[in-house]
């Protein structure tokens, strides 16, 4: 938590892009430590040079340190792309935060952030990338590309997001939109989904069908299930009279906290691991991500699930 403070002193949100790139770099500066030893964020990935080949991409350090020809594996050979999809609802702007930061972030800007993060990586390995956003209507969407200018219209797209008014109420049924979203991506993507599964309806199947459809043209599908522990999973309130507002409808209920704790608690992990298991059926990535913690998670994920679409 030492490198978010930092960052919080100099940074907040003013500028998302550095923010980013200082998340990515004490990420990768961590990753000696790690499986992912090796792992440069300049270019995708070294290869063995062969006879007849250019000389162009020669990384010519390694060849002085190892005394073997090996060349930089740029975007036309790993080709990569990446779609990502952010929920933007009502429920994703909880907790409500007057002004986010590295430490002070609602849901809506703890997946804006993270995928100013992955987007970064992208960037640097000159891969290509696209982006749906969606609340109660198809709010935004936009092909994979690789442009530099492409990569600062997506950013101010995701500053637009966390910067403007939330409070009207905005249900979704996230299948709705995820059939859309499917319709538009026509190329093989790694497809990237941050939502906190928060729906207007309770028919699971109907997700669960549109996320099968996004992976009818063998996209390869990761779900970041986004959530503030704390409150929405440990239900931690204080036992007093409280109002809880549905955030999307309006609806409320004054109860105390402790009398529903037990139920409310069971029925959520319930959701969880159904979640978890139907994911596991249909061949989708399951991750849960907490806002509370870092996000080193989401870019672990991210380096182990390009590695495979890459192979």
């Amino acid at each position: 938590m030492k490198l978010q403070k930092e960052i919080q002193k100099t940074n907040g949100f003013t500028n998302l892009e550095l923010l980013a790139s200082q998340v990515v770099e004490g990420f990768i500066s961590g990753l000696h430590k790690s499986p992912f030893h090796g792992f440069s964020a300049e270019f995708a990935e070294h290869k063995v040079y062969n006879n007849g080949e250019s000389t162009k991409h020669i990384d010519w350090k390694l060849f002085a340190k190892t005394d073997k020809l090996y060349t930089k594996r740029y975007e036309e050979e790993t080709n990569l792309r990446c779609h990502i999809i952010l929920d933007n609802s009502s429920s994703m702007h909880y907790p409500i935060v007057n002004q986010p930061d590295i430490n002070n972030l609602n849901k809506v800007s703890f997946s804006v952030l993270a995928t100013a993060c992955i987007m970064n990586i992208l960037k640097k390995q000159r891969d290509a990338v696209g982006l749906s956003i969606y609340s109660d209507h198809y709010e935004y969407y936009t092909s994979e590309k690789g442009s530099e200018r492409h990569h600062q219209m997506l950013l101010h797209k995701l500053n637009e997001t966390i910067t403007k008014d939330s409070t009207s109420q905005k249900q979704t049924d996230t299948y709705t939109f995820l059939h859309q979203i499917a319709e538009n991506i026509h190329r093989r993507s790694l497809i990237f989904l941050f939502t906190d599964m928060f729906q207007a309806t309770t028919d699971q199947e109907k997700l669960f069908e549109a996320l099968q459809h996004l992976k009818y043209n063998k996209h390869q599908v990761v779900l970041f299930h986004t959530y503030q522990k704390e409150k929405e999973i440990n239900f931690n309130f204080e036992n007093r009279p409280t109002k809880f507002v549905d955030i999307e409808s309006g609806d409320f209920i004054n109860i105390y906290a402790d009398n529903v704790k037990e139920n409310y608690t069971q029925a959520v992990s319930q959701y969880f691991y159904d979640l978890k298991m139907k994911c596991s059926q249909y061949k989708i990535k399951y991750v849960t991500a907490d806002i509370m913690q870092d996000f080193n998670k989401i870019l672990t994920t991210y380096l182990v699930e390009s590695k495979k679409f890459k192979q």
